[in-house]
C-alpha cells in the first residue's frame, strides 16, 4: 500500500506560479513511477505529467509542456508539479498517482492521493 498527500493548492492570478507537492509513504519509493493529473468540474480526470522512478525520463501533456515542471526527490519520497505561467484554465484539483510503470491513463495508476485545489483567477 502506498499512500500519497498533495499539498500547495491555491488561489493564484493568472501568470502566477504554485508549487504542488506530494508526499508518499508506505512501499519503496523509488519503486514507483508517479503522475500528476488533475479534474475540472464536470470534466474527466486528465492527465498533467509524469516522471520515471529514477526521475530521469518526464512526459507532459501538451497543454502544461512548457509551463509545468515535474520533479521528484527520492531521498524525501515527494514528487513536486512546479507550474508557472499559469491560466484560468489550468483551474482543477490536482492529484498525484503512483505506480510501478509510468503511463499517462489514468487506468494505469494504482495508487492515488486525495487532491489539492488550484484555483488561478482572471
Amino acid at each position: 500500500q502506498v499512500k500519497l498527500v498533495e499539498s500547495g493548492g491555491g488561489l493564484v492570478q493568472a501568470g502566477g506560479s504554485l508549487r504542488l507537492s506530494c508526499a508518499a509513504s508506505g512501499r519503496t519509493f523509488t519503486s514507483y513511477a508517479m503522475g500528476w493529473f488533475r479534474q475540472a468540474p464536470g470534466k474527466e480526470r486528465e492527465f498533467v505529467a509524469t516522471i520515471s522512478r529514477s526521475g530521469g525520463s518526464t512526459y507532459y501533456a501538451d497543454s502544461v509542456k512548457g509551463r509545468f515542471t515535474i520533479s521528484r526527490d527520492n531521498a524525501k519520497n515527494t514528487v513536486y508539479l512546479q507550474m508557472i505561467s499559469l491560466k484560468p484554465e489550468d483551474t482543477a484539483a490536482y492529484y498525484c498517482a503512483a505506480d510501478r510503470l509510468a503511463g499517462s491513463s489514468v487506468h494505469e495508476y494504482e495508487y492515488w492521493g486525495q487532491g489539492t485545489q488550484v484555483t488561478v483567477s482572471s
